[in-house]
């Protein structure tokens, strides 16, 4: 027997959950279906257990150092047992709140188990058959395993699997040099381990400007994490109880052995088994559901959010996914996902915050950009709080002088950065930014002096198409 929903959400992610009240209030029938846990990625795996994990090596760092403050402490230590039991309690609590709010949702079937395509507008799951007259798919991902030399002959971790540590590595070996892999190689260097961080590329965190890529390797640096980047040799075997990790075949030591070894090398989809095909949803060579602005599939009625659709990897744009599809079918609007600043922030401490474009993007799209930078050693926050790595910088179109992007690497800087994302959000220029006024002392503050101290126009990379 078929059962008939006015609209099925596939996973219970970051905007399915949401999704579903919101349909629900409006007089919808709705199934929601999850295979695994639910809140997906952010709640079990990702955001808040790791920033969790975070907030404790923070801890650990500042007792470790709290001489600088004038603070004398006692010799610490880090109960990993404990930090491990903090982490979980956070997982469990956001798991089981999120379960227990659906179950009760009036008008929500939520059915746990693997959902797959039959037909354009069906869905199996196990023995039942389900009819929507929309379909969502918020599926997510998880941690990619590439197909390295040795991979298979070793236990290495994920960002999924390292969570479940109950002891602090000797020395864990990080793969990979780019948002996760850093944020838990400074955990476990706070924590007391010895930590390598192997990277392919020619810098860490690839995307962002040089300036950028280079404070944070000083950051880590600073702390005692070995960086080898331009590792063109990754491999692994056993050596004992412990891994040898392959780096270099060119110049330095050619391996490092650790005790652990983690892989953050980025993100596998979880749409490989979804029978798209079936209902003539489209991917591309990613895996990523093809949509449209609006997050329509290729298929009449199905929409795709969150990370399955290649839009973003965040749990902020899988929300404003659910926020776009929602006032478009209950509210009659217009949202769009080229509507959004695209913004995201690194966990290490002191954090990076980002908005829009950096320098090297902005000037390969072919514009005449003026650049704004400060360092934090001239933010009174920042000399306060006795923290004064980082900096401030923000590009302006010269022509128009829209504001562009910008980057606060240093205290607070996750938090400040939304400032400038309220402004470009707005459409805001720089003459705008730089005459408003902020609270003293804060980091925020420092932004209108950035603005007002914009360089010269440096042109394009290449010409415009």
């Amino acid at each position: 027997m078929t059962e008939a929903f006015d609209a099925i959400i596939i996973g219970a992610g970051q905007a399915g959950p949401f999704l579903a009240e919101r349909l629900t209030q409006a007089g919808q029938s709705v199934a929601i279906i999850e295979r695994d846990r639910f809140g997906g990625t952010c709640v079990n795996t990702g955001c808040m257990p790791t920033k969790t994990l975070v907030a404790s090596a923070r801890a650990a760092h500042v007792v470790r150092h709290a001489d600088r403050w004038g603070v004398r402490t006692p010799a610490m230590s880090v109960d990993m047992v404990a930090v491990k039991a903090r982490a979980d309690k956070v997982i469990h609590d956001a798991r089981t709140g999120l379960e227990t709010w659906l179950g009760g949702m009036p008008g929500c079937t939520v059915i746990q188990g693997h959902a797959r395509f039959t037909a354009p507008r069906t869905v199996a799951v196990g023995d039942r058959v389900l009819e929507g007259g929309r379909i969502f798919i918020n599926v997510g991902g998880r941690a990619a395993v590439p197909d390295m030399r040795g991979v298979d002959a070793v236990p290495v971790l994920t960002n999924a699997s390292i969570l479940k540590l109950d002891r602090v590595p000797r020395h864990l070996v990080v793969i990979g040099g780019s948002y996760v892999g850093l944020e838990f190689a400074q955990i476990y260097r706070r924590f007391g381990a010895e930590v390598t961080v192997v990277e392919k590329g020619e810098r860490l965190i690839a995307r962002e400007d040089p300036e950028v890529s280079r404070a944070v390797r000083e950051i880590l640096e600073g702390e005692g994490i070995v960086v080898r980047t331009r590792a063109e040799c990754i491999r692994f075997r056993p050596r004992g109880d412990e891994i040898e990790v392959g780096v270099s075949c060119v110049d330095g030591e050619p391996a490092v052995v650790g005790s652990h070894a983690l892989l953050a090398v980025g993100r596998r989809l979880n749409t490989d088994d979804l029978g798209l095909e079936t209902a003539g949803v489209e991917m591309d060579e990613r895996g990523a559901i093809v949509v449209d602005d609006m997050l329509r599939t290729t298929a009449e009625g199905v929409w795709a959010l969150g990370e399955c659709n290649g839009r973003g990897a965040f749990t902020h744009t899988a929300f404003n996914d659910f926020e776009i599809v929602a006032v478009n079918l209950l509210e009659g609007g217009a949202g769009r996902v080229s509507d959004r600043v695209p913004a995201y922030a690194l966990y290490i401490d002191p954090p990076l915050g980002r908005a829009g474009l950096t320098e090297t993007e902005a000037r390969a799209a072919g514009k005449r950009i003026r650049t704004g930078l400060r360092p934090m050693t001239r933010v009174s926050r920042a000399v306060e709080r006795g923290e004064t790595t980082g900096f401030l910088k923000v590009v302006v179109d010269a022509d128009t002088d829209q504001v562009l992007g910008a980057a606060i690497l240093g205290v607070e800087g996750d938090e400040a950065i939304h400032a400038i994302i309220e402004g470009m959000s707005l459409g805001a220029t720089a003459s705008t930014m730089k005459s408003i006024m902020h609270v003293h002392p804060t980091v925020s503050e420092l932004i209108p002096t950035v603005f007002g101290e914009l360089g010269d126009a440096v042109g394009a990379t290449r010409p415009p198409p």
